[in-house]
């Protein structure tokens, strides 16, 4: 295909561009977010589906979707927007469908899209609004050239957001937007969603992105393709039951060989969320099956308990989670689990980059389906 590339986005623990390893593979640094270095001041996540899916939330939390002194990290990097490109950082979210960034009015201080500093910029009368756990953003669809790892959209709707206000602590997270890898269902936009975009530009090897997200050390997300180097196994093909969300049928959820829950019908996978998320009553049976207490709004257990896996059951096969993998922090020989309860209208599991740290998850935007794999953490581009 002619001009078709692979775009990998590598999320860096340190800022600055790095020129590309091998052929046909473009990469720009992510940051890692480690909520310990926000906990002093109070602030909590807020993104991810479980938003959208109307989540109110539940005991283990203190916000919908992330715990509040722990490890959680969210995945963000920069994109350009405009001619020339204003830099902003956004969130790569698999749980919303829409790219959204503030304006000077809804920057809270922090970076923002200056329409009347791009000469490509077009205004529409389309207004936007979306709603978070915590609050709404709201303001104007446009149009203007949008910058991704080295591919560009022209002309492509987006949001400008001109209120932020109602999104508590938004002010001191370190991004500044929302980049939404979802499916045009869920989409507010008049126009087509980021990767409807990129597939039908033709700039894509194949209409499929890629995570890989490490715990403690630099992930990845591969638009086009997926990094080999960071596969440690076949992956598991599911195909995607509702293109709301990126959702698969789920059979089962299993601790060990002493509990198996077969309640609730589906799974969503979710990067913008950075823990595990289930309804109540399943989640109830699990913590007191494992015997975890909770401390500050937390699930706790001692560290050096003989746990059995949590495991979610779809494809044919079993992904199972151990206490290390859902460990989110350590504070003396307690553990800090990333599970929390939600309550929605449709019973559902979120998983979020706990569940996607162990595995490597490739989305088929093409064949709308889900493949799961072993997560490697390799290094090396082939």
């Amino acid at each position: 295909m002619v001009g078709s590339t692979t775009t990998t986005i590598l999320a860096a623990l340190l800022g600055g561009f790095v020129s590309p390893s091998s052929a046909g593979l473009l990469r720009v640094p992510i940051s890692r977010l480690d909520a310990r270095d926000l906990e002093a001041q109070g602030v909590q996540m807020l993104l991810g589906a479980a938003p959208s899916l109307g989540v109110v939330p539940q005991r283990g939390q203190t916000q919908d979707v992330i715990l509040k002194n722990n490890v959680n990290m969210a995945y963000y990097g920069e994109i350009l927007i405009g001619t020339p490109g204003q830099p902003l950082a956004v969130v790569f979210d698999t749980g919303s469908s829409d790219l959204w960034v503030p304006t000077k009015k809804g920057s809270a201080g922090k970076a923002f899209y200056d329409s009347h500093n791009s000469s490509t910029y077009e205004a529409l009368a389309t207004p936007f609004v979306i709603t978070y756990g915590s609050g709404d953003v709201s303001g104007i669809f446009c149009k203007d050239t949008v910058g991704i790892g080295g591919l560009t959209l022209t002309n492509f709707t987006f949001a400008e957001v001109d209120n932020t206000s109602g999104l508590k602590n938004w002010g001191s997270m370190p991004f500044d937007g929302v980049l939404g890898l979802g499916f045009q269902s869920t989409s507010r936009s008049p126009g087509l969603t980021v990767i409807q975009a990129l597939v039908q530009s033709g700039e894509l090897e194949k209409p499929v992105f890629g995570f890989y997200l490490a715990r403690d050390s630099p992930g990845e997300l591969v638009f086009g393709g997926v990094d080999p180097s960071h596969v440690a196994s076949e992956f598991t093909w599911v195909d995607v039951v509702r293109e709301a969300w990126w959702a698969v049928t789920l059979d089962s959820v299993k601790l060990g060989s002493i509990l198996s829950v077969s309640s609730t019908p589906m799974a969503i996978v979710d990067s913008g969320t950075s823990m595990i998320a289930g309804p109540q009553r399943e989640v109830d049976a699990i913590i007191a099956m494992i015997g975890a207490q909770t401390i500050q709004g937390m699930y706790v257990v001692g560290c050096d308990a003989q746990l059995p896996t949590l495991g979610f059951a779809f494809g044919g096969r079993d992904f199972n989670l151990s206490i290390q993998d859902l460990t989110v922090d350590r504070v003396g020989n307690l553990c800090v689990l990333g599970i929390q309860s939600i309550g929605m209208g449709t019973p559902m599991w979120v998983l979020g980059d706990i569940f996607m740290r162990k595995y490597y998850v490739q989305f088929d935007w093409g064949k709308k389906r889900l493949g799961f794999a072993l997560a490697s953490s390799g290094t090396n581009w082939v």
